[in-house]
Order: C-alpha cells, then structure tokens, then sequence
C-alpha cells in the first residue's frame, strides 16, 4: 500500500502496468516532464516499491497502488485514488499480458479470458471512466481549457498477427487501434484527446513471462533496425502524445517499431 493520498499540485497521470519495462519507463518519463503519477501493478509489490523509491529518490511525485484492473470496481477505484492526489488529466492503458507463446489451439480458455480481459475490455472500461469524469471539458486551469488526454499502448502485433505465437494477443491490440479511433472522434468535441502508441518488440522482461527470455534479440533479426527497442523510447513516445506538441493529434496510432 502507497503513502497516505495528499494533493500533489500537479497534472496527475494514470499508468496501468508501471512496476516494470515499458510501463515503469512511462512513469519515470511522465514525472520527469512535470506530471505526477498513480500507477497500478497486480502483484509485483517489490518491483512497484523500487519504482516508487527511485522516482520518489530524484525528487518527483509518484504513488503505486496493487489493483487488478479487471476487477468490477478497478476503473472508479483507481480514479478516485488519483484525484484524491490531484487534477488527473492524462491516463495511459499499458497493462497487458500476452499469454502462454504458442499456437492457438494450444491456448486454454482461462488464459483466452484472461488476454482479453486484461488487454481489451479493462482498457475500454478505464477509458469509460475517463470519459465520464471529464465530460465536462475538464474546467479551467489559468484561464484556459484543461486539455485531457488518453494514451493506448497497442503493438506491432496488432499489424502481424503473431501467428505460432499469441494471436489472441495480436487480435486485443488490433482492437485496442479501433477503440482508440473510434474513441477519438467519440470524444473529439469535449476536448479529449485519443491517441495509441504501438511499440515494436521492446527488450522487457515480458518476454520471459511469455516463456522465451530471448525472444526479442530473436526477433531483432526481421526489424530493419537489427535491434528491438529500449522501453524508453516507447515511453518517449507516449510522453510526446501527452505533452503540448500533441495538441492537434488524436486517433492516431504511432507506430515505434523500428521500420516493421
């Protein structure tokens, strides 16, 4: 359990998934750029414990909360938890889960489930509830409309299917691109923003999680690149969406797969 909720006086962002890879890059990026952070993990405490220390450590703001974001009450939990710290105006869905790698009909219907609850429908539930609570535009800030913004973190996956590997995966961030494009011009007229980032094969531990701890220097094989990427950069990525050079992008997907 996080520190007791204080108002940060800063914008707050919502990560999913940030103890770890792309999601910690995400929430060390936010807070460097002058956000703070509520980031959710499921079970990693000692991970979420070192995120926290070591953005704590150089001076930003940052609080973890163990939540299943595909429980009934996980989208108004975690936004109440983060406006207790604040004005939340960004959230960025990036918990997913691949599953077990290998061919379809090897996938048993628990973690089918699972995939989809985590990578789709917990996604869409959580942009639900962005949407509620800044229908109204979000109010005013100095004088000026406070603008509010959605990151989904798809992947390439989405584009090559993963055949032999997870392609119920693939078909969740497939449907992750649609919800971001539909909810963009959804949203459009009360100034929300909705955008996706779908990153190429990144070096993380998901790989491991997956069964194949060096699947990604196997894959850089096929990325004109000839290497995958460093989360950082899919978190420079997110942090661009979300920052004032954005402010005229939305159901965009940007693509950081290294010419894939």
């Amino acid at each position: 359990m996080s520190t007791p909720a204080r108002p940060s006086g800063l914008p707050v962002a919502i990560v999913t998934g940030g103890s770890r890879g792309i999601g910690r890059a995400v929430v060390e990026r936010l807070c460097r750029d002058g956000h703070a952070v509520v980031f959710t993990h499921s079970s990693s405490d000692a991970e979420a414990a070192r995120v926290e220390s070591d953005v704590r450590a150089a001076g930003h703001q940052v609080w973890a909360e163990r939540l299943d974001v595909t429980g009934d009450d996980a989208p108004g939990r975690l936004f109440d938890l983060a406006e207790a710290r604040g004005r939340v105006t960004a959230l960025v869905n990036n918990a997913g889960v691949t599953g077990p790698l290998g061919p379809l009909t090897g996938l048993p219907d628990a973690d089918l489930r699972r995939i989809v609850d985590v990578n789709l429908t917990a996604p869409a539930r959580l942009c639900r509830e962005a949407a509620r609570r800044w229908a109204d535009g979000g109010g005013t800030d100095g004088g000026g409309t406070v603008r509010r913004a959605i990151v989904n973190v798809s992947s390439v996956a989405a584009r090559t299917g993963s055949p032999h590997e997870y392609v119920v995966y693939a078909a969740t961030k497939a449907a992750v691109e649609t919800l971001t494009l539909g909810l963009a011009r959804e949203l459009g007229t009360a100034g929300i923003l909705v955008n996706a980032v779908s990153p190429g094969t990144t070096d993380t531990t998901i790989h491991a999680r997956a069964g194949e701890p060096g699947r990604a220097r196997r894959v850089a094989a096929s990325v004109p690149l000839r290497r995958p990427a460093d989360p950082a950069e899919i978190a420079a990525a997110v942090s661009w969406l979300l920052s004032p050079d954005a402010s005229y992008v939305t159901g965009t997907v940007l693509n950081v797969a290294g010419g894939l």
